[in-house]
């Protein structure tokens, strides 16, 4: 049994015997408070104001307070407070949760006009302890999750064989995929009298670094020693909110997630465990400087410029000027949402995933129950090094693929790709929601997953809550390569698998 087996196994028995343990320590019937809101690209939750009651004279220990959250959170009675809190602009279009967001997605800002109304059992162990006001008042949280996740799969293949399908890539095993700690402050971005700031600071250890390390950011770890557990500081930055600027900038400085996806890097960001392939081959995380600013509950604009994808702007000659801009049209009281997003535009030529990529986005809610997202994009390389001539070896960069040129007799090639992947949601009830996934994908040159070839993948998924700080995430997956076989540390062209993870909330 593998170290990684051992650990996921572990996780999952102390998970089992926390809740019995809080549940029967501590089951009574309270008011339902707003549940912990998945930390995502766009957390605007409004389904609920929190209820922080005063803390007592006198204060049980923390880690009494902090399991006493848990139990509260699991034995929960309905809310007779159904107030919302404060917002400006169309309501939320979807509940979150159960689905990971309330507000359609887009990277590189907070939802302007939308409140923070995350309650973590980490926060209220603090919030309701001897120095709780301090904490309320400072607008800081510190919370995070453990994220454990397993597959069965036709690969069996040694290794990562089950790629070009991500992030649950190495066969038959349990992988503790992804442990995150946040320390951050949200503007706040409803009210409109004055300037406001916030920050955070995201660190993920896991199987899962070897997707979000940026070249220059403690990268060693993968390009130099190939290790398959890592750390990345995979989000550090500043948020600078102007409301005077239209109906509010947001100005964010360092390193965020990229701007377009209905997906993101963070479990809880996702309606399911395993990625689509339209997500895993696309841009991740730059480091710069973006704004994005409200014109009206119609109209958003982003512009902003980076270091490129996945490089840092100390690191040569990977960094690379990049500018990005993106457009959001929202109708039918927010229902529709088409989002235009030219995400990294600059030279292409072949680096460190140095992409220039063009996005399409469209979210549309179907009625209260059932809603769609749909995304498209089209990415290429330029002066890409040819796998086929081995002139070209001493040209590729390490963990960044070559290209599948059209004669073995070329030095170099234009790489381009293209992809789309559409998802339809129906939600159950605040703890139960149904995912539906198919995707066409084409890796025109094969230098975004190693093989020229077109695949498509589709993927039946399930999410369950218990209470609102833990979560399971069971799915069905089958996807094919139709030109070679791609799958199997390339033996197969088909591939199914069943896949799930549980993500535990602290």
């Amino acid at each position: 049994m593998t170290v990684g087996k051992i650990f996921g196994w572990l996780l999952l028995l102390l998970c089992s015997v926390m809740q019995r343990w809080c549940i029967n320590g501590y089951a009574q019937n309270v008011p339902e408070r707003v549940a912990l809101d998945p930390p995502n690209r766009a957390e605007a939750a409004t389904n609920g104001a929190i209820e922080n009651s005063s803390a007592p004279a006198t204060h049980p220990g923390f880690f009494r307070r902090f399991f006493k959250a848990y139990a509260d959170d699991w034995k929960s009675a309905a809310s007779s407070d159904t107030s919302a809190p404060k917002f400006r602009g169309t309501p939320s279009p979807v509940d979150g949760p159960p689905f990971p967001f309330s507000d359609w997605p887009y990277g590189g800002s907070v939802v302007i006009g939308k409140p923070w109304t995350q309650s973590s059992p980490f926060m209220e162990a603090l919030w309701s302890g001897p120095h709780g006001e301090g904490w309320k008042d400072s607008g800081v949280q510190i919370y995070g999750w453990l994220n454990v996740g397993a597959n069965v799969s036709t690969s069996d293949k040694p290794g990562y064989s089950n790629l070009p399908a991500a992030y649950a890539e190495k066969p038959d095993t349990i992988q503790p995929d992804q442990e995150v700690l946040y320390v951050e402050r949200q503007p706040d971005t409803v009210q409109t009298d004055h300037f406001d700031w916030g920050f955070r600071v995201a660190s993920l250890y896991g199987l899962d670094y070897r997707f979000t390390t940026a070249k220059g950011v403690f990268s060693e770890q993968l390009l130099k020693h190939n290790r398959e557990y890592g750390y990345d500081p995979v989000m550090v930055y500043a948020d600078l909110y102007f409301p005077h600027v239209a109906e509010g900038m947001d100005v964010r400085i360092g390193r965020y997630i990229s701007l377009p996806d209905i997906e993101a890097q963070l479990a809880p960001n996702n309606y399911t465990y395993s990625h689509s392939l339209t997500y895993t081959y696309d841009c991740y995380t730059q480091s710069g400087i973006n704004t994005t600013t409200r014109i009206s509950d119609h109209w958003q604009f982003q512009a902003g410029m980076s270091a490129g994808c996945e490089a840092v702007p100390w690191t040569r000659p990977d960094a690379k000027p990049t500018f990005n801009t993106c457009l959001a049209y929202s109708w039918q009281e927010g229902g529709d949402n088409l989002y235009l997003c030219a995400n990294s535009i600059n030279d292409g030529k072949y680096a460190y995933n140095n992409l220039a990529a063009y996005y399409l986005t469209w979210y549309h809610k179907i009625d209260a129950r059932w809603h769609a997202a749909t995304e498209s994009w089209y990415q290429y390389e330029r002066d890409t090094p040819n796998v086929r001539n081995p002139a070209a070896t001493p040209l590729l960069e390490t963990n960044a693929n070559g290209a599948v040129c059209a004669t073995a007799t070329q030095l170099i090639c234009f790489a381009p790709e293209w992809s789309v992947v559409n998802y339809v949601e129906r939600e159950f009830s605040k703890h139960d929601y149904l995912t539906i996934r198919n995707e066409y994908f084409d890796d025109m040159r094969g230098q975004r997953t190693g093989f020229k070839t077109r695949y498509t993948e589709h993927l039946i998924g399930w999410g369950h809550w218990v209470g609102m700080t833990v979560l399971f995430r069971p799915e069905l997956r089958c996807e094919r390569s139709y030109d070679v076989p791609a799958y199997d540390n390339g033996t197969k062209r088909n591939q199914l698998m069943l896949a799930g993870d549980v993500i535990y909330f602290f």
